[in-house]
């Protein structure tokens, strides 16, 4: 049945009587003087709240009407085919029942579901009712037809309530007063000096919209394809993933001696165990946590990051896409974060060249060579407003005796400006870990691409190179699909469009292993390229590939030798001509000419401002530098830098390059380095280094194999974190290294653990569920933090179904967990739901039986209005809400067995606070300092016994604790607490006070500021 005809039935004068029952009429007036202060829909049906004049028998009856009016056509009796089978005739009926009822769960009035529309009120109306079981598609068409036809009804039944029009003029001005204070506050924040201000950042923005707007996907090189994509169509969003939540051995003995202090005294009537703590355990407070999602989003959960990715994963091109959707009016959804921030992009490499001091913000654009002058101390007022996005990239790419210098000058510039976010990006080996966490960053890692993502840009590459490449779409999706070699390189943007573009000049055939791989993109920038352009001799230089590359290494080894990525231009050209006289092919030519020759025409190398040199990518540059240590044999240079991060792939890429002997004595040398280093932490890099070369040897005896990997295993298990991901970057050939759990104690386990869930490959899962009812929580709680990096299926079923769930927090970050844990049935004591854009509404549906048995959850304030459809007998009793709630607490009246509430960092209303009170047996209650200080002064909560404030930044409110919580019994003050003196006087019921001082809770100062104080 088409939704126009059961419109024009519906429309008939006999419906909207019908519907009228669900509704009450209220008196004249605007409605502001009821005890709610607004009325909600709730109190508008006839069938919710005070007002209550129809049961559910009542609008199942009125629903079976509404249906059967539907059918034959209102009062004329007309009938067509049926629009739904006729055996789900009830259970239609009863569906559209749930949903008519569910307008008394939405949590707005009538001027809000006006404004909303009939479309859109009947979606939010579907998605609070139950989801239809087992209907017919034809069923499901049907019934969203009806309620949508319903909703229009209802909504021409609001605007004809006395009390509507009255009540829309207050919210519009209610709502004029809100933007004009949000107005003045964007004022105060913004000052500008002047005019100029406001038109030059209108030029600025353009300008970094032009620059960084088009991309260049190496090996789109065909006759039709354009150089480079426009940015829209080149990006591809990559996933980045929380660091490992770990903790230091520091933070794990401190996280004891919290437990210890929570260990509570029996004898003071109460029990605090380590699990009833914080309200979870003392460790929850000390994980590094940082939660991942859409790299492109993840400033709008931190506003600093620190961001790892391998060469070629996507760092550049992402602070490319935040610079330009900065610099955007019409943000892409997800992206309205970044609305008002004024981008500086600061490669470091750039910044650097010289040898000069970082620059301070009044020289931020001139570092850049950005043409524009900016008025006088404009970007020391952006930074003062809070509105800077600052966007440091390539640690990495500085050597590494400058970094430190780099994090002091990023140090000065947050003290300096607050407010602003600020992403720094790295290799994953660059810098230690927690390199940046005293300074507040969050520790991220781009995620390799998805099969799902590869096969996205594949389709993209083959649209943007032209018609010639559509035949060889479907075959390389086939050989990613099929061929294990292709798909094991085929991991971040760079490979993929090597891959897509060899595959197509190889009409359809493929090098295998990466050095093949890299030898045919050479060989195809150099010489086929301008020749299958019809490109000529431009320069009037003919070279073939091999005296090119003989010419363009030599830069790369100057590059590499002397830690840079980039260099004058005019030192370039030096080292070009110095090179030229003894190149047979180029010596006939002009050294210049030449040098011009490889700059425009090698596809290479590039000119990032007028006077440097660097290459498109640090890939390419690594590969060269290495066969050009290779080709002078400086095998001494190759080993005196092998614990060098700048120097692993140019390492593992120089074995590649090596004959079998020459590959023999580069291992033989590498542990010789090894037996040489100076500490434990330089051996493992250096024999890190030399596992993860043996794959990319073309030849290597098995005798060398055996020792590079018996060395290895002597620094098997790792200690610490920091060794444990170390380790995982050999790959699947460490898995047959380490060892099981026998013997062996929880934190050596937990460092195993760690080491696993970083080898992304199927051979993993075997391993790790030798683990999975360890009786360690930490080691159990890195087996759950791993599901991200795998398919989530697969390791759903072989590791998170085996799990021991004691005591353990079942993390979840995406709606494909939830689904899991639905489809396998699990119903775990403790839920953590992180905030996540993977993580939404439909994800709390399909875990609503799982939160329904859970007894502990930690929820994101934006999903907790669903704990409101939990079942009635629900066994929630702890609850940590992880933002401020959306829509209000209204949601805790359905958990009537609450005894623990943790809400952090939240404003709430007094009607939230009335909802606290009114539950009846909350005995532990845990909040901000200045969440406490708008406490009704009325307000009474004499069921609370125990009562956590996080003072950070603000005292606790001593005298709003005292009044307040009449019969509280233990105090615990945490957070920022040096120098605050408290007057416990007030406080008369108070039996225990307990101080656990710092906010980072790391070092020996946080340890020795534990203290526990008996009034």
């Amino acid at each position: 049945m088409e939704p126009a005809l059961i419109g024009t039935r519906l429309a008939s004068a006999a419906i909207g009587p019908l519907l009228r029952k669900l509704l009450v009429n209220e008196g004249p007036g605007a409605g502001l003087t009821g005890r709610s202060g607004k009325v909600r829909l709730s109190s508008l049906v006839s069938f919710r709240g005070e007002k209550r004049t129809l049961t559910e028998k009542d609008v199942r009856k009125l629903a079976s009407t509404l249906v059967e009016r539907s059918l034959r056509g209102g009062d004329s009796g007309s009938t067509d085919e049926r629009p739904f089978p006729a055996d789900e005739a009830e259970a239609v009926t009863d569906t559209l029942a749930a949903t008519l009822i569910a307008l008394g769960d939405l949590d707005m009035d009538d001027v809000q579901a006006v404004r909303l529309g009939h479309l859109d009120l009947a979606r939010r109306l579907r998605a609070a009712a139950p989801a239809p079981d087992g209907l017919s598609t034809d069923s499901v068409l049907y019934l969203e037809s009806m309620t949508e036809w319903a909703c229009l009804h209802i909504l021409d039944f609001f605007t004809q309530r006395s009390t509507f029009v009255a009540r829309s003029l207050v919210e519009q001005t209610r709502g004029q007063r809100e933007l004009i204070a949000k107005v003045d506050e964007v004022i105060r924040r913004t000052p500008r000096q002047d005019g100029r201000d406001a038109e030059f950042e209108r030029r600025y923005l353009t300008h970094l919209a032009k620059k960084h707007g088009r991309l260049t996907i190496y090996g789109v090189d065909l006759r039709d394809a354009p150089e480079k994509w426009p940015l829209d169509v080149a990006y591809l969003s990559l996933e980045a993933t929380g660091g490992p939540m770990t903790l230091s051995r520091m933070q794990r003995e401190y996280a004891r001696r919290v437990e210890t202090v929570f260990s509570g005294n029996p004898a003071d009537g109460f029990s605090e165990t380590p699990s009833a703590g914080f309200p979870d355990t003392a460790t929850a407070i000390l994980r590094s946590d940082p939660s991942g999602g859409p790299a492109d989003q993840i400033l709008t959960r931190h506003d600093k990051v620190l961001l790892r990715g391998t060469a070629g994963s996507g760092k550049t091109t992402l602070i490319q896409w935040l610079a330009v959707s900065a610099a955007r009016e019409d943000l892409a959804d997800g992206m309205a974060y970044l609305r008002d921030r004024i981008p500086f992009v600061l490669p470091l490499r750039a910044l650097t060249r010289h040898g000069e001091r970082l620059p301070t913000p009044d020289r931020f654009l001139s570092a850049v060579d950005c043409p524009l002058p900016a008025p006088d101390g404009w970007a020391d007022r952006v930074l003062a407003a809070g509105r800077g996005l600052v966007l440091v990239d390539g640690i990495d790419e500085i050597p590494e005796a400058e970094r430190d210098r780099a994090r002091r000058w990023l140090r000065d510039l947050l003290d300096a400006y607050e407010g602003n976010r600020w992403l720094v990006t790295s290799r994953p080996t660059a810098v230690r870990d927690d390199w940046l966490a005293p300074d507040g960053f969050a520790e991220l890692t781009l995620s390799p691409m998805s099969s799902a993502a590869v096969a996205t840009f594949v389709r993209r590459w083959h649209r943007a190179a032209g018609p010639e490449a559509a035949p060889y779409e479907r075959p390389l999706l086939d050989a990613l699909r099929t061929t294990a070699d292709v798909a094991q390189l085929a991991t971040n943007p760079l490979m993929c469009g090597l891959i897509c573009a060899l595959h197509h000049g190889r009409r359809g055939f493929l090098p295998r292993g990466r050095k093949a791989l890299y030898e045919a993109a050479l060989s195809m920038l150099l010489s086929r390229r301008d020749r299958e352009r019809d490109m000529g001799t431009p320069y009037g230089i003919d070279l073939g590939e091999t005296p090119q590359i003989q010419l363009i290494q030599r830069i790369a080894y100057w590059l590499t030798l002397n830690g840079r990525t980039a260099m004058d231009r005019a030192h370039a050209q030096d080292v070009v001509r110095e090179a030229v006289p003894a190149i047979t092919e180029a010596a006939g030519y002009d050294p210049g000419t030449v040098f011009t020759h490889l700059l425009h025409r090698s596809g290479l190398l590039r000119e990032p401002t007028a006077d440097t040199v660097d290459f498109v990518h640090r890939t390419f540059q690594d590969y060269l530098a290495a066969k050009a240590l290779v080709d002078r044999w400086d095998i001494g240079v190759l080993v005196r830098h092998a614990a060098d991060d700048q120097w692993e792939d140019v390492i593992r890429m120089a074995v590649g390059h090596a004959r079998p002997r020459e590959c023999a004595e580069i291992f033989d040398e590498l542990l010789k380095a090894a037996d040489a280093a100076p500490d434990r932490r330089t051996q493992l890099r250096v024999l890190v280094v030399a596992a993860t070369a043996l794959t990319h040897a073309t030849e290597v005896a098995p005798e060398i194999r055996e020792r590079i990997l018996a060395r290895t295993a002597e620094v098997i298990p790792p200690r610490g974190p920091e060794e444990a991901r170390e380790l995982a970057s050999v790959g699947r050939a460490v898995l047959d290294l380490l060892p099981g759990p026998e013997g062996l104690d929880d934190e050596v386990v937990e460092d195993l653990v760690i080491t696993a869930t970083h080898i992304t490959d199927d051979a993993t899962l075997p391993y790790l569920a030798q683990f999975t009812d360890h009786s360690s929580l930490g080691v159990r709680s890195q087996l759950m933090w791993g599901w991200g990096r795998f398919a989530t299926a697969p390791y759903a079923e072989e590791i998170i179904a085996r799990l021991d769930p004691s005591d353990l927090n079942f993390t979840l970050v995406s709606n494909n967990q939830a689904a899991e844990i639905a489809r396998l049935g699990l119903r775990p004591e403790r839920l953590d739901l992180r905030m996540s854009p993977s993580l939404t509404p439909d994800g709390m549906a399909m875990l609503r039986e799982a939160l329904g048995e859970a007894e502990i959850a930690h929820v994101p304030g934006t999903l907790a209005p669903f704990l409101s459809r939990l079942p009635s007998d629900n066994k929630l009793g702890r609850l940590t809400l992880t933002s401020q709630p959306t829509g209000g607490l209204g949601f805790l009246r359905r958990l009537t067995g609450l005894h623990e509430l943790a809400i952090n960092d939240a404003v709430l209303s007094a009607e939230d606070w009335a909802t606290v009170a009114a539950l009846d047996y909350l005995s532990l209650l845990d909040l901000m300092a200045e969440t406490m200080r708008n406490i009704p002064e009325s307000l009474r909560l004499p069921q609370t016994q125990t009562l956590w404030v996080g003072c950070f930044g603000s005292p606790a409110p001593l005298d709003i604790i005292a009044r307040s919580f009449p019969a509280l019994r233990l105090l615990v003050l945490y957070g920022d607490l040096e120098g605050n003196v408290h007057d416990l006087t007030p406080l008369a019921s108070l039996t225990q006070l307990r101080y656990i001082n710092g906010s980072g809770f790391t070092g020996a100062e946080a340890l020795a500021a534990t203290v526990e104080i008996r009034p």
